[in-house]
């Protein structure tokens, strides 16, 4: 089980674990400018955590996997994907780029998941989409 720390957060609990859940991508918010982007289909867009570093998820009409750290910080290695065309509406080629420029992240402390570009440029918000098959 891997457990995030944060020392703004407190105390550290079981509930910190961010492994074997399928999280749902719900907004990303700029901080430079304000804007916030809610995702329409939080299901289309999910990453999933597992204890061994590795991470798959679905940009849409794409699947992803990878690698994660928490060595200095929050980072994603995005290794292969499919890159099917998913329509002007989709959301996958933004999503997958803030994945690769993640710099911080864990537990939001309302059972959520926050993940964050460099100096917080962009912070990503997730939903607990129950848990990983």
């Amino acid at each position: 089980v891997l457990v995030l720390t944060f020392a703004a957060c407190g105390t550290s609990s079981t509930s910190d674990t961010i492994t074997g859940i399928v999280w749902q991508w719900t907004s990303v918010k700029d901080r430079v400018t304000g804007e916030e982007t809610t995702v329409p289909n939080p299901e289309n867009y999910t990453i999933v955590f597992n204890e061994d570093g590795t991470l798959e998820g679905k940009a849409d009409c794409n699947n992803f996997s990878g690698t994660y750290s928490q060595e200095n910080g929050f980072t994603i290695t995005l290794g292969p994907a499919t890159m099917a065309y998913c329509g002007e509406t989709s959301m996958d080629t933004q999503y997958l780029q803030l994945l690769g420029s993640v710099a911080a992240g864990g537990p939001d402390g309302q059972g959520g998941l926050a993940l964050e570009t460099a100096g917080g440029a962009q912070r990503m918000e997730f939903k607990n989409g129950g848990k990983a098959k």
